[in-house]
């Protein structure tokens, strides 16, 4: 008998493609997608079961179809403006159900959780790369960040009252790729880019390929020499700063000082980004750049895809290139009239 593994998140763009993926591994025997929507995509041969995981029907899922790895997919940043309630009670909640059911089900051996380098959050004071075990002077307080520090917190209660369980947590950095459909993605793919006033931050990024690969390695079986459990960084080679993305996008950019860069949150999801909160802020900001030794060292993981060569990649994908001087002239216009918006309320506030 092979393997049989559940995806949490399979209605978004990673969890389908990862579902696809996971399917053509010869161990594993049936893959079950799962999500609270159905996706707009083509799954394979894999069972789709539409099921919300804030919802305790998910235990009666795993107990149906004897399941013994689950990769939790479903913690993201992403969502509708406006959806940020409900994101992070997928995020939060959702995860509180689905390590309950796991807890309770005997055929359960391994857990994959998808989390994210924001847990390290973002300050002046942090150290210029973080490590695995590093302590951020601040914990995030706010959005997708705080909803992986809580998502983390859980993950850890469960391995201690499951120990036969091995549980392994990967924490990507910033995703890019042709496919990218994050908020950060949305960023680059503004006409201008806003940006902090004296700040030119360092990024690191890891390609949506990798994360397919890294995510498959982390689901198997331990090769000789690594282990598959633990928490690891993943993250491509090297880092650029924002001032080179945005050269190589052939994007302009506007600086803007601090406290207009947070008034004209609203506006910047006008003009096409749907999320510019308060952690993207601090990201463009202070920047994030994590120590990759575990996750090749004990992971057995290499990259495919440098920092630089991720970041190419989805360029290319977006048709980077000089814009027209016309349509440069009209987004910064546009830039400037809504931040003097902004401004003027908040004068008025």
């Amino acid at each position: 008998m092979g393997k049989v593994v559940l995806v949490t998140g399979a209605a978004r763009q990673l969890g389908g493609r990862f579902v696809r993926r996971v399917q053509r591994d010869p161990d594993v025997e049936r893959v079950i997608a799962v999500d609270a929507v159905t996706p707009p995509h083509r799954l394979g041969a894999a069972e789709f079961v539409r099921t919300d995981i804030r919802q305790s029907a998910i235990a009666r899922v795993l107990a149906e179809h004897a399941v013994d790895t689950v990769v939790h997919l479903a913690v993201t940043g992403g969502g509708p403006v406006g959806a940020r309630s409900a994101v992070k009670e997928t995020n939060v909640i959702g995860t509180m159900q689905l390590l309950g059911a796991c807890q309770k089900s005997p055929s359960v051996r391994r857990l994959v959780v998808k989390s994210s380098t924001s847990v390290y959050g973002g300050a002046p004071k942090d150290p210029a790369v973080f490590t695995e075990t590093s302590q951020p002077k601040a914990l995030p307080s706010t959005g997708f960040a705080k909803d992986a520090v809580e998502v983390e917190g859980y993950v850890r209660g469960f391995a201690r009252r499951r120990p036969d369980v091995a549980v392994c947590v990967l924490r990507f950095a910033n995703i890019l790729g042709p496919f990218a459909d994050s908020a950060l993605a949305e960023y680059f793919s503004m006409p201008v880019m806003p940006t902090v006033l004296g700040y030119d931050p360092r990024l690191q990024f890891v390609h949506e390929d990798d994360v397919l690969d890294v995510l498959q390695l982390a689901a198997g079986e331990p090769r000789r020499g690594t282990l598959n459990s633990g928490t690891f960084n993943i993250a491509g080679d090297g880092v650029l700063l924002l001032s080179q993305c945005s050269r190589r996008l052939g994007r302009p950019t506007v600086p803007l000082l601090m406290p207009a860069v947070t008034w004209v949150g609203s506006a910047l999801r006008t003009v096409g980004v749907t999320d510019f909160s308060p952690e993207q802020i601090r990201l463009l900001t202070h920047g994030r750049v994590v120590e990759t030794t575990q996750m090749r060292e004990v992971l057995g993981f290499e990259p495919m895809y440098t920092t630089a060569e991720t970041f190419a990649d989805f360029a290319r994908s977006r048709r980077a290139g000089l814009l027209p001087p016309e349509r440069v002239g009209w987004a910064v216009e546009r830039m400037a009239g809504l931040l003097d918006v902004e401004l003027d309320e908040g004068a008025q506030r």
